[in-house]
């Protein structure tokens, strides 16, 4: 059975993504399923100025307003990894696990980012159970993550993560 996403209006108007809560032990059940698909974020260019600070990659299609505009995008655009690294925000605010003292990104098995996230978009992730194994002290899990922008047609990224869950 595929977890279902209220989309209640905040006072702003927007809609919101309530946060799916899913047990350690219901993890197995849940293979193959997509369990949650979080909220709507703003990737604004202060957030890609403060990326591209904190990972001295200075190129100009993420900072060079005036230049990007003749660039294929018509204008800077998020770094890849700046989405990427965007998956604990967007998964938090999606689902969370209970009954588990403590969780750990482990790895990524694959990322690509199929699309271009420009400046002022709004991305969201689909988070799809794929995998589910057993480890000393509680359970690993592999997500597919999907991240997409508003009014985009393709997604701008496509992830396998890795978990660990500690019980």
């Amino acid at each position: 059975m595929q977890a279902r996403v209220a989309w209640p209006r905040s006072r702003r108007g927007y809609h919101r993504a309530m946060q799916i809560a899913i047990s350690v032990g219901e993890l197995e059940g849940r293979v193959g399923h997509e369990i949650a698909v979080s909220p709507w974020v703003e990737i604004a260019q202060d957030r890609i100025d403060q990326f591209a600070k904190a990972t001295e990659d200075f190129q100009w299609i993420h900072l060079d307003q005036e230049r990007a505009k003749q660039s294929p995008f018509g204008g800077t655009i998020a770094h890849g990894f700046l989405t990427l690294s965007m998956l604990p925000k967007l998964t938090e605010s999606a689902f969370s696990i209970t009954g588990r003292t403590m969780s750990v990104n482990y790895g990524l098995n694959k990322v690509r980012f199929t699309s271009p996230v420009p400046s002022g978009s709004k991305i969201r992730g689909r988070f799809t159970l794929l995998k589910v194994e057993p480890i000393d002290g509680g359970v690993q899990t592999t997500w597919q993550a999907v991240v997409e922008r508003e009014g985009g047609d393709k997604p701008v990224m496509i992830a396998e993560t890795i978990s660990r869950h500690y019980v």
